[in-house]
Protein backbone atom coordinates (compact mmCIF):
# COMPACT_ATOMS: atom_id res chain seq x y z
CA UNK A 1 0.00 0.00 0.00
CA UNK A 2 2.89 2.33 0.76
CA UNK A 3 4.24 2.11 -2.79
CA UNK A 4 0.82 2.76 -4.32
CA UNK A 5 0.31 5.91 -2.24
CA UNK A 6 3.83 7.14 -3.03
CA UNK A 7 3.40 6.53 -6.75
CA UNK A 8 0.02 8.27 -6.77
CA UNK A 9 1.16 11.32 -4.80
CA UNK A 10 4.37 11.71 -6.86
CA UNK A 11 2.35 11.50 -10.08
CA UNK A 12 -0.29 13.99 -8.97
CA UNK A 13 2.10 16.59 -7.56
CA UNK A 14 4.51 16.18 -10.48
CA UNK A 15 1.66 16.74 -12.92
CA UNK A 16 0.49 19.83 -11.02
CA UNK A 17 4.06 21.16 -11.08
CA UNK A 18 4.33 20.52 -14.82
CA UNK A 19 1.02 22.26 -15.45
CA UNK A 20 2.06 25.31 -13.40
CA UNK A 21 5.53 25.53 -14.96
CA UNK A 22 4.36 24.97 -18.53
CA UNK A 23 3.01 28.50 -18.66
CA UNK A 24 6.59 29.80 -18.51
CA UNK A 25 8.31 27.28 -20.80
CA UNK A 26 9.55 23.73 -21.15
CA UNK A 27 12.55 23.88 -18.80
CA UNK A 28 10.55 25.70 -16.16
CA UNK A 29 7.90 22.99 -16.41
CA UNK A 30 10.57 20.32 -15.94
CA UNK A 31 12.10 21.99 -12.86
CA UNK A 32 8.76 22.79 -11.22
CA UNK A 33 7.60 19.23 -11.94
CA UNK A 34 10.72 17.90 -10.22
CA UNK A 35 10.04 19.94 -7.11
CA UNK A 36 6.37 18.96 -7.28
CA UNK A 37 7.44 15.32 -7.29
CA UNK A 38 9.57 15.95 -4.20
CA UNK A 39 6.53 17.45 -2.49
CA UNK A 40 4.62 14.34 -3.57
CA UNK A 41 7.19 12.13 -1.86
CA UNK A 42 6.87 14.16 1.33
CA UNK A 43 3.07 14.06 1.25
CA UNK A 44 3.02 10.34 0.49
CA UNK A 45 5.34 9.52 3.37
CA UNK A 46 3.33 11.71 5.76
CA UNK A 47 0.07 10.03 4.71
CA UNK A 48 1.62 6.63 5.27
CA UNK A 49 2.92 7.58 8.71
CA UNK A 50 -0.26 9.30 9.83
CA UNK A 51 -2.97 7.03 8.53
CA UNK A 52 -1.53 3.61 7.74
CA UNK A 53 0.91 2.83 10.55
Amino acid sequence: MKKIILLTSITIFGWIGWWLGAHAGFMTAYVVSFFGSLVGVYVGVRVNQSYLD
